[in-house]
């Protein structure tokens, strides 16, 4: 999978583009290179510090789908769909 981010101003969600239907957030978290493991991904999520379009999701396995935002520690991503 290759990732594609693209910089922009701390207020919007930095735009993400996975090659798949979908992502797991655990996944997710490592992939746009917001936790350097899954370990801490996963004590992240299960400690309810990861929300998922708005909601705090503590399911590592939730699946993210293009259109999905996440926030962790005043972060966030938006997930898109690969450009062809």
């Amino acid at each position: 999978m290759k990732v594609r981010v693209t910089k922009v101003s701390s207020d919007r969600p930095v735009p993400v583009a996975i090659e798949t239907e979908f992502i797991k957030l655990q996944d997710f978290l490592k992939y746009c290179d917001a936790v350097p493991s899954g370990g801490m991904a996963k004590n992240l999520i299960q400690n309810g510090q990861v929300q998922v379009n708005g909601e705090t999701e503590t399911r590592r396995g939730k699946k993210l789908r293009p259109g999905d935002e996440v926030g962790l520690l005043q972060r966030r991503w938006v997930v898109t769909g690969h450009e062809a």
